[in-house]
């Protein structure tokens, strides 16, 4: 598909839009080219907020009148969590878009603050919580005529190095789970998927998708030191086959904003560049795995203090 995002993307007056990991990448190109149509503020999570400074400088050198503010987001930590959805939900009385960017790669075995597994605790879990306690804005925006969408993403490791079993739950607290930071990566990515599938089927009123961004040059696998690849072998394979992050952010950009025809971005359903509805791993549509990861990361929020999902 044909995507142009300085003509595809409409102008977007009036909306508020929250994307975690908006500092580097994907996440600021993101941010740079939302801010080119006009929306009425831009939310920028990030761990660091002072990272987060050279791109709204770059994005206010560009667009003088784009409104950006940074939230502080450790999604290792409910806690942080919590007070960046508590900070959003006290300065903003609407959500038309959330963009579940953020994200860690390959990285070495470690835990959450929590004590899950580094790559599910932060992938799935963290935006899961920050999904709950800013849904009630969601729902409310879309109650009030918004084309409300939630676009997270996910990888092609999904299907590639997720464990053939497909979501383990008995092995979210095992920091060394299944023996290979690629498999514990896309582990959490099909987590991804299935989550968004599952959303979508609860909250028909919101438009939910799950898509992959394509081989991108970031700097996500700068940190992978779990891979067990050299980084003298990843990079260049990057920057040989990878596009810029600037194409990168086609497929979120083209889920998040563009005007389609009914059936052309199905809710559920997940994608790749650019608006290709792709169905690649039985695991990725299995509606038992997709009920079972749902239930099990209701009750993990729960155990700590999560409200639950409103209905």
């Amino acid at each position: 598909m044909h995507f142009d995002p300085s003509k595809d993307v409409p102008r977007l007056d009036g909306k508020v839009i929250l994307i975690t990991g908006g500092n580097a990448g994907i996440g600021a190109a993101t941010v740079n080219e939302l801010a080119a149509h006009n929306p009425a503020r831009i939310f920028l999570c990030t761990r660091t907020t002072s990272n987060a400074n050279p791109v709204v400088d770059a994005a206010h050198a560009a667009h003088p009148d784009a409104k950006i503010d940074v939230l502080q987001l450790d999604l290792s930590s409910m806690e942080s969590v919590r007070q960046c959805a508590a900070e959003f939900n006290a300065k903003s009385d609407r959500l038309d878009t959330l963009l579940l960017n953020a994200g860690i790669a390959g990285v070495a075995a470690n835990r959450s603050k929590e004590g899950y597994e580094i790559h599910l605790g932060v992938n799935h879990l963290g935006h899961a919580l920050l999904t709950q306690l800013l849904l009630p804005k969601l729902l409310q925006t879309a109650q009030d005529g918004s084309d409300v969408r939630v676009v997270v993403t996910t990888s092609l490791m999904a299907h590639k190095s997720s464990p053939g079993e497909g979501i383990v739950l008995n092995e979210a607290f095992n920091d060394n789970a299944f023996g290979s930071a690629s498999q514990r990566y896309g582990h959490s990515k099909l987590a991804n998927i299935l989550f968004a599938r599952k959303f979508a089927q609860l909250y028909p009123t919101l438009t939910c998708v799950s898509q992959h961004p394509g081989i991108v040059q970031t700097e996500g696998y700068s940190k992978a030191d779990g891979v067990g690849v050299p980084q003298f072998i990843i990079r260049p394979f990057l920057w040989l086959t990878g596009v810029s992050p600037e194409k990168g952010a086609y497929n979120t950009l083209w889920c998040a904003t563009a005007r389609v025809e009914k059936g052309v971005l199905e809710s559920g359903e997940y994608y790749e560049p650019v608006g290709k509805h792709v169905s690649r791993s039985p695991h990725a549509t299995d509606q038992r795995m997709a009920d079972t990861l749902w239930d099990w990361t209701t009750k993990e929020l729960a155990k700590h203090g999560a409200p639950g999902w409103p209905s």
